[in-house]
């Protein structure tokens, strides 16, 4: 989970939140089923592997071949079917979606036992660049949230030839080890409880246990009024069971702050985005009126895009994982992007 608000003590204590809105332009209606039902859920069907880089990735596709390429990337906790309503929206419209497990989710896998476990951000947005390589694509329209948006901001960073549009829920996501030794305010410290949690081996060993209920307290924390049901958790939780997940997340974390190294073969491209590179293909950004996960201020980041450039409030209580609970604004989003 990423970004910079702040979580209210009324949050923290009521975990389950109510459903309000509206489908029309910019307002969205979040999902509303009981939070007990175990009711069918949607499914993207066989799920296809492809070797890319250092890692065999599994994915989901849809619509057309000749279609212009999308690829849609989720973040922590969360896994590919944050999309499974995004994608057939895009699909009809004429788009080749492609939707990755990241490495550590679902069915991705190292190719390689000798590979380290490596979350830091430029390994996550060269597994996207392998992917298209792999996948023989030039260009692609990269859509995300959490660890997504990021991973798709550094790849229009670093890779803007790659990257034929952007959308990037709470925009610029683009960070560094040095940017985060700086301290916060208590209450935006707060937010980030969970990563001063996984830099503990208690708090390693906790998610190991726990990453279940870890992963269900984190989506009810970060959109309090989506009303997910037990079906559509089951559903994601699933992707968790990855042997390399809890390695994953827990480096990525203790990387940002400092705790544990990453690869020199990644020096370069962390002393690039060190700099906050502008991001110039064209982009619409989005955030939920609801999010309660940490995240900047749209004011904050605008002047990082310096392409055509958007952005979007999504009402109705959106919350953090804004692809699955309005998916039509987030699939409009692309589709918008692309014709900026």
């Amino acid at each position: 989970m990423d970004s910079n608000n702040m979580f209210s003590r009324r949050q923290l204590l009521e975990l389950a939140g109510f459903s309000a809105g509206a489908t029309l332009l910019g307002h969205a209606l979040p999902h509303t089923a009981n939070a007990n039902s175990t009711a069918s859920v949607a499914s993207f069907g066989p799920i296809k592997q492809i070797d890319a880089g250092l890692l065999s990735i599994g994915y989901a596709e849809q619509g057309p071949s000749d279609g212009v390429p999308v690829i849609l990337l989720h973040g922590w906790p969360y896994d590919i079917y944050s999309f499974v309503d995004v994608a057939p929206i895009l699909a009809s419209r004429g788009y080749r979606v492609f939707v990755p497990f990241l490495r550590g989710y679902g069915s991705t896998r190292f190719l390689s036992d000798q590979t380290m476990r490596n979350g830091q951000p430029s390994a996550l947005a060269l597994d996207t660049v392998a992917f298209m390589d792999a996948l023989k694509l030039d260009k692609a329209i990269l859509a995300g949230f959490d660890w997504g948006a990021r991973t798709a901001d550094i790849v229009a960073a670093l890779w803007p030839q790659r990257t034929k549009a952007l959308v990037s829920v709470s925009g610029y996501l683009i960070g560094s080890q040095e940017a985060g030794k700086a301290p916060l305010p208590p209450s935006a410290e707060l937010q980030w409880w969970y990563q001063f949690y996984f830099a503990t081996d208690r708090g390693r060993a906790g998610y190991d246990k726990y990453r279940r209920d870890f992963a269900r307290l984190i989506w009810q924390l970060a959109s309090p009024k989506w009303n997910f049901d037990d079906a559509t958790f089951a559903r994601s939780a699933a992707a968790f069971d990855n042997p390399d997940h809890v390695a994953i997340v827990v480096h990525n974390y203790r990387w940002r702050l400092g705790l544990a190294e990453g690869e020199p073969k990644y020096d370069a491209y962390e002393k690039q985005l060190a700099q906050a590179p502008q991001i110039t293909v064209p982009t619409i950004t989005i955030e939920g009126d609801a999010n309660g996960a940490p995240h900047p201020a749209p004011a904050s980041y605008a002047k990082r895009f310096s392409g055509k450039y958007e952005h979007r409030n999504i009402t109705g209580g959106i919350g953090h994982n804004l692809p699955q609970e309005a998916p039509q604004a987030f699939a409009q989003a692309v589709i918008d992007a692309d014709k900026l």
